[in-house]
């Protein structure tokens, strides 16, 4: 019995030290480098899908000292009127494809995206960026938000 627990634990030791338990590695093509996630050094943001996701501290931050950007709530018009931060313009997520090149007219222009939770605004987001529009930044869900909200 003693010979069999040293010889389980000469094996593990051997494994470990090996490797063997290590993930194995995973190739990454060019074209989905291009789209993969990129971590900036200088916050919490991320480039995803051609747009950037930010806090929702960097998105209040960007509110409080900039002037020239839109903010976009991507829910439904039930839900925009219940309650959205103060300035944005509704445009529902089902309706990016059709509204935003009469709404959004300048493709370089930041656009700060949001909605309920956070899903439907990562796809419109997505969805901006191939459309072309080089500065939109998403930063989540409207139940997250502690900066306040206006019903107008």
């Amino acid at each position: 019995m003693k010979q069999i627990i040293t010889k389980v634990i000469i094996t593990m030791g051997i494994l470990t030290m090996t490797g063997c338990n290590e993930p194995a590695e995973t190739s990454v093509s060019t074209e989905q480098s291009t789209t993969a996630e990129t971590i900036s050094t200088e916050s919490t943001s991320m480039v995803v899908n051609g747009y950037m996701q930010i806090s929702q501290e960097e998105a209040k931050a960007i509110m409080d000292t900039e002037k020239d950007y839109i903010i976009l709530d991507v829910r439904t018009i039930e839900e925009f009127n219940e309650g959205h931060i103060e300035g944005a313009i509704l445009i529902p997520d089902y309706e990016i494809g059709e509204k935003a090149g009469e709404t959004l007219t300048d493709k370089n222009q930041l656009i700060l995206v949001y909605c309920r939770s956070g899903r439907r605004s990562k796809l419109a987001a997505a969805e901006l960026a191939e459309m072309g529009y080089t500065n939109v930044k998403e930063f989540g869900g409207i139940i997250d938000w502690s900066y306040g909200t206006v019903t107008e």
